[in-house]
């Protein structure tokens, strides 16, 4: 009976959210129309109800921004690669191979660290209540990023 219970209300919230996702999703026109075009820029715009104003400038950061971030994303692919590189050599140095492994985990937390204060900063150019739920949504991701594709509207992935 106690496993049943425990079902149940994990079957509830797992509806409640889904609902709630779909509900975001095709409760607003222009919110639905950015997600079919896969334009996160759009999608931010309607979701967050932006204003020309406030848009022109998060799309200014964004623009900034990504050059910088397609930076971060060659050197940790660069340094992912020869980390790989030493792994599958012949004489596989544990040494190099724990510090290829450091210099990779390095560059990802100076990429994170960067996206968070890039989101942070967009979040400045919205409402309160519309950067709040912003960060609420997309800071907790980034730690999730793999740093080898554009990031996508579930906000599961980074890089360029």
């Amino acid at each position: 009976m106690k496993h049943l219970v425990a079902t149940l209300v994990l079957l509830a919230v797992a509806a409640g959210a889904t609902g709630f996702v779909a509900f975001r999703a095709t409760g607003n026109e222009e919110v639905a129309r950015a997600l079919a075009k896969q334009d996160a820029m759009e999608w931010l715009r309607a979701d967050f109800k932006l204003t020309d104003a406030q848009f022109a400038a998060i799309k200014k950061l964004h623009d900034a921004y990504s050059l910088v971030c397609e930076e971060h994303c060659r050197e940790i692919m660069r340094a992912v690669r020869a980390r790989n590189e030493l792994k599958t050599a012949p004489q596989a140095d544990a040494a190099a191979i724990a510090t290829a492994d450091r210099r990779v985990e390095e560059l990802r937390l100076v990429c994170e660290s960067a996206i968070a204060t890039h989101v942070r900063e967009c979040a400045t150019h919205m409402s309160r209540e519309a950067g709040q739920r912003y960060l609420a949504l997309v800071l907790p991701t980034i730690k999730d990023f793999d740093h080898q594709a554009p990031p996508d509207l579930q906000l599961n992935k980074h890089g360029h």
